[in-house]
């Protein structure tokens, strides 16, 4: 159980640390009217956990650790609902209802296709 924490850890470690300078560097670059950098992570994140949900599937023979440090740990550190939600919740309260729905709108529409496309990209390495 704590070899398993202390997986989940590391991995959450390095997700929110990727997350973080991923987020810093494209609303630094990027100013937009929401915000592109959570909008970014999140997308990243879905996609690269239904590549990692892909390979994990099609390899049931991988270390299960490998998923807690992949999936539950780097995943779970590096993308960012809470944010989301708080950055939505920011942008209702400043009267901007418009930017809040089209950032809901595009972070599930293009979380889900991301998702999907990551499972694509799994099925075609093998």
């Amino acid at each position: 159980m704590f070899k398993d924490i202390l997986i989940i850890g590391i991995g959450g470690a390095a997700g929110s640390i990727l997350r973080y300078t991923t987020g810093q560097y494209i609303s630094k670059n990027y100013p937009h009217a929401i915000p592109f950098g959570t909008l970014t992570v999140n997308i990243l994140g879905c996609l690269i956990i239904g590549i990692l949900i892909g390979i994990f599937d099609r390899h049931a023979l991988i270390n299960p650790q490998w998923k807690l440090l992949l999936i539950t740990g780097f995943c779970g550190g590096f993308t960012t609902f809470s944010t989301f939600a708080a950055e939505n919740f920011q942008l209702m309260q400043n009267n901007q209802i418009p930017q809040a729905f089209l950032y809901i709108a595009l972070s599930v529409i293009l979380g889900l296709m991301a998702i999907w496309g990551g499972l694509l990209v799994a099925k075609a390495i093998g």
